[in-house]
């Protein structure tokens, strides 16, 4: 078994997956990942400024109608397109912290494809694992994301309207809210889904959202595209 195929079957039990032979394609990439992720431990996370900052631009018709096109659903909640295309498509929407009478903890969601597609195929070879694993070894990643995440729980109420928040408190949902950052995560050291960070990242930097910057610029992937 080839160093790589090692590589990527270590990560398979974090992911529920069994081991398993590598193509040779996969071989490659599974090499190009595992090089790559001693650059993290080199990052500096005290230069990362805003990307795109939250508005109420009023939503038309054609952004309902656009964002129901790229989830393939009618989009519940939605509230503002913060982040967009060069061509107007959304990359990014904000969802409402109250849909249908019941919290909902996760401000921004990313549906711009291409964005997408690269975060499935860093997390489809484990980088998920291996984040989480720098993370437990750094007191100071974890100071970080711990800042991130409050951050995040303190946007998410400056953004919250007069209505939703009285009837979130009315609920007793302001206190659980209060303790669910990022993607809903109560514990602020863990990551779940990549795909929120970095839609939360585009908004409101943070420490998850950088490391994946970090490791397309090492891939020579960038994204000139968003406006």
């Amino acid at each position: 078994m080839t160093n790589a195929e090692e590589f990527i079957n270590s990560l398979h039990p974090c992911m529920g997956h069994k081991k398993r032979t590598l193509g040779p394609g996969e071989v490659v990439v599974a090499c190009y990942y595992s090089s790559i992720f001693n650059l993290f431990r080199l990052m500096t996370l005290n230069d990362i400024s805003p990307k795109f900052p939250p508005h109420s631009q009023p939503l038309t018709d054609d952004d309902i109608q656009q964002v129901r096109t790229l989830l393939g659903r009618t989009p519940r909640g939605l509230v503002s397109i913060p982040v967009r295309s060069d061509t107007g498509l959304p990359a990014v929407i904000q969802v409402a912290s109250l849909v249908d009478g019941k919290p909902f903890p996760t401000l921004f969601w990313l549906v711009d494809k291409s964005l997408s597609y690269e975060i499935d195929r860093l997390e489809e070879v484990g980088v998920i694992a291996r984040y989480q694993t720098l993370v437990d070894e750094s007191i100071e990643l974890q100071a970080r994301l711990a800042e991130n995440h409050r951050d995040y729980i303190d946007l998410r109420k400056q953004l919250m309207s007069p209505e939703h928040r009285g009837e979130l408190e009315s609920l007793g949902y302001m206190v659980t809210l209060d303790k669910r950052g990022i993607g809903g995560i109560e514990k602020f050291n863990r990551i779940r889904c990549l795909h929120t960070y970095y839609a939360a990242h585009l908004i409101q930097p943070n420490a998850i959202g950088a490391m994946v910057e970090a490791q397309w610029q090492s891939m020579d992937i960038s994204f000139s595209h968003l406006a």
